[in-house]
């Protein structure tokens, strides 16, 4: 068996299961105070890793598209490594997992007063389970890891959600479940014919045309319910109203990536073939996403609800931008991905604020709230805008590289897409206007606070990135520019190789 060499220190481990020390201390908080002692031992051991987790950031050599800060280690037998390593689009992934993270304590500080070491350990097993996704580099070590984020989400909907939160447990799981045992079959398949379960090797193997349709599909049938795709993603809506607002940061932030990044990661590069043949397929499914989402949510009277439905439009843009198969598509797709954390996160935590305060999220139950609450009318509105893609938000510099690169691959799919920016502005612009405009007359919302220094440490560094994003992309681009340059010469040349054989 081959070993790469560690030439570094074990910093992806060490990041990866840093968050498992802290569950230990909880683990061991005792007494009347255990409950703050556990607050600031997920807080502080959350804040250790986003700083460890800068030493990627730093390091990162931008110049290669190869694997950095590699682990390779013997574990299941002579085929099967515990393998780990980051590429320019991954370490993204890592840094907006460890970023986020202490923000969720937070979210949670106050308004979680049942199991709180149970709330605490759940989102760090879930840190855990996350930065391992983005970091394996063997496909058993991803499936493990992909495959049991289901456990703490599941829990921490089930256990600290809504009234109705057994039923949303119940139907993310199964929806989940389906998609990953056909992936678990195809990953079997891919073992016994490749030989290898390394992501790398396997990202060179050349499967067999008329297999790779079935993988393929087998891989989409996960990654669409994850990330997740119509008519895969009516879980999403459920599974947000009754989240509490952590699970939902957590679910917007980070779960819904993940199918993004698996198409990267595996459809695009090991399946190239199928990628191309089946374009058509993820084309429609994500246009009608992105207008049905889009139009339902112009219906919703729960904020949360809304939401939700906007986080599947967008992720309808992610797709369109991945299957492109040209720089500005999936880079933009990239970027929409990663803004669509700062944006969405950051409006769901202002769901948040005012549910913590009235208890409910309708929004016939709002009006009028600039009136007694500027700094939060504010902080919402900036989000508001973010989320319809005002220029100088991240929003805006994906959705337009997105378009950039759609028109070069199918005009029709462009016209199409872009109708949805203009239902997004719609309905946004449409709930904000009756949620903080018009007389204050209900008595119970004279009585609400604006927000607290604690709310104003969380949204202040959202607005910074989101700002920063979308003033000076090159930041988050020049990170992946190389990979994914990387990816698509890697894509032509293995199409190419299928068109030789042909001909031939």
């Amino acid at each position: 068996m081959e070993h790469f060499p560690m030439e570094h220190f074990p910093i992806l481990s060490i990041i990866t299961f840093l968050p498992l020390l802290g569950v230990v201390f909880i683990l061991l908080t005792k007494g009347e105070n255990a409950d703050r002692n556990a607050r600031n031992a997920a807080l502080w051991v959350t804040i250790f890793t986003f700083l460890a987790s800068l030493y990627l950031w730093f390091n990162f050599d931008k110049t290669t598209a190869g694997f950095q800060f590699q682990e390779n280690v013997s574990w299941l037998g002579d085929k099967i490594n515990y393998r780990m390593g980051i590429d320019g689009i991954s370490i993204l992934f890592i840094m907006l997992t460890t970023f986020i993270m202490p923000i969720v304590i937070l979210t949670g500080w106050d308004s979680v007063k049942t199991r709180v070491k149970e709330y605490l350990i759940a989102f760090l097993i879930l840190e855990t389970l996350m930065i391992g996704v983005f970091s394996a580099l063997d496909i058993v070590l991803f499936y493990l890891f992909f495959e049991g984020g289901l456990i703490p989400m599941f829990l921490i909907i089930g256990v600290w959600g809504g009234k109705n939160r057994v039923y949303a447990t119940y139907k993310l799981f199964l929806y989940t479940l389906l998609g990953s045992v056909l992936m678990l079959l195809a990953l079997l398949y891919m073992y016994f014919k490749a030989g290898t379960t390394d992501i790398p090797t396997l990202m060179q193997y050349n499967f067999d045309p008329s297999a790779q349709i079935w993988l393929f599909l087998a891989f989409f049938a996960s990654f669409a319910v994850k990330i997740p795709m119509w008519p895969v993603h009516t879980w999403l809506p459920d599974a947000h109203v009754q989240a509490p607002t952590a699970g939902s940061v957590i679910l917007a932030w980070i779960l819904l990536k993940m199918g993004g990044y698996g198409f990267l990661r595996f459809s695009l590069p090991m399946f190239p073939v199928a990628s191309e043949e089946l374009a058509w397929l993820i084309y429609t499914l994500s246009v009608i996403a992105i207008i049905y989402t889009s139009l339902v949510a112009l219906m919703q009277t729960d904020m949360k609800k809304m939401i939700a439905y906007s986080s599947v439009a967008h992720m309808g843009f992610v797709t369109l931008g991945i299957f492109t198969f040209n720089t500005q598509g999936i880079e933009g797709a990239i970027m929409v991905m990663v803004a669509h954390g700062f944006v969405a996160s950051a409006l769901f935590l202002c769901v948040g604020v005012i549910y913590d305060r009235l208890h409910t999220r309708e929004i016939a139950r709002y009006g009028g709230l600039t009136n007694i609450m500027p700094r939060y009318a504010l902080i919402f509105m900036f989000f508001t805008m973010a989320s319809v893609g005002l220029p100088g938000t991240g929003n805006f510099v994906g959705e337009i590289l997105v378009l950039i690169g759609l028109f070069k691959a199918n005009i029709w799919a462009a016209f199409l897409a872009t109708t949805g920016l203009i239902l997004s502005a719609s309905y946004m612009l449409w709930m904000y206007r009756k949620v903080m405009f018009g007389k204050l007359i209900k008595p119970d919302l004279k009585a609400m606070l604006d927000i607290s220094r604690r709310e104003i440490i969380i949204f202040t560094p959202l607005v910074v990135l989101t700002l920063w994003m979308g003033i000076y992309p090159s930041a988050f681009l020049d990170f992946i520019h190389v990979s994914v340059a990387n990816l698509i010469t890697h894509h032509q040349a293995a199409l190419a190789l299928v068109t030789d054989a042909v001909a031939h």
